[in-house]
């Protein structure tokens, strides 16, 4: 027996692994994780382009809602219109045509075409999530981390978005811009995140985006870190240049990014070392003869 009360046995280096291995998983338990996750405690991802992507679907709605409310009259006024459409993804979308109208009557008939062509085309098969996504929401929450999706779209399209992937129940929440108050690059969607979910610090808060409106709206609401994605609108240049923490391939990136990969190491050799529970502290070796102990073991 040593002085920490480990067994100085063959089973030196088991022992000492599962004491450690005892101590990280306590650290976890009371809020001190090493990889520093006990802060983390909501994860903001956007929804379209950063956790499932529309093959375009926002250019064609935006066709369709141009065409119905007249605000392009010439190619050139549509390639220019389309053109801002683009440097704004990621706002609300209501925002964006009155902008592009200066008309509230008129920006309000051309976001109802494009909300509805959007939910037609995505209902039509258009979406499909971000290989890795599912898994990442679902990892998070099987920690206590909550997450929220957001979106600059109307929570009719949003929910047709949802629907069409099969995530109604997957994240914790999902938020709109009617629901928050303005969208992206305003820090009311995750701000309304942080308290509708009861985060008690910004710290606490991760957001993550593919557009320079999403980095702007998690840098203006305090975010403990801002994350870039770049299966989306912006490259990484645009992302690190509004601001963003760290910039990753894809949001199935966040694991390695957030040390969750470490922690799900640690968790499975807590299990691996439960099964030394079955020796009873290796009792069973009191009922050994001299005789039938292991070859250079000596009897205690």
């Amino acid at each position: 027996m040593s002085p920490e009360g480990l067994i100085t046995s063959e089973f030196d280096d088991a022992a000492i692994i599962d004491a450690d291995v005892a101590a990280v998983a306590a650290a976890v338990d009371e809020g001190e994780d090493p990889d520093d996750l006990a802060d983390l405690e909501v994860v903001v991802l956007d929804l379209t382009g950063t956790t499932v992507v529309d093959d375009g679907l926002v250019e064609r709605a935006f066709e369709r809602a141009a065409d119905a409310a007249g605000i392009a009259e010439s190619d050139d006024e549509f390639e220019r219109a389309l053109a801002f459409v683009r440097a704004t993804t990621g706002r609300s979308t209501v925002a964006v045509f009155r902008a592009l109208t200066g008309d509230e009557e008129q920006a309000q008939h051309a976001n109802a075409v494009f909300e509805s062509s959007y939910a037609e085309l995505a209902a039509a098969g258009g979406i499909r999530p971000v290989p890795g996504a599912a898994e990442i929401i679902r990892r998070l929450r099987a920690i206590g981390v909550a997450v929220v999706l957001t979106t600059g779209l109307s929570r009719a399209t949003a929910d047709a978005v949802l629907d069409a992937v099969g995530w109604r129940d997957l994240a914790d929440l999902t938020l709109t811009p009617a629901e928050a108050g303005r969208g992206g690059p305003y820090p009311d969607l995750p701000l309304t995140a942080l308290l509708r979910t009861g985060t008690s610090t910004v710290e606490g808060m991760v957001v993550v985006g593919d557009t320079s409106a999403d980095i702007a709206s998690g840098l203006a609401a305090g975010a403990g870190l801002v994350v870039g994605v770049l299966t989306g609108s912006n490259d990484e240049r645009a992302l690190t240049a509004a601001g963003a923490d760290a910039v990753v391939a894809s949001v199935a990136d966040l694991g390695e990014l957030l040390g969750l990969d470490d922690l799900e190491h640690v968790d499975r050799l807590d299990d691996d070392f439960d099964d030394f529970d079955d020796f009873d502290d290796f009792d069973d070796f009191d009922d050994l003869d001299a005789d039938d102990q292991p070859e250079g073991q000596t009897p205690r």
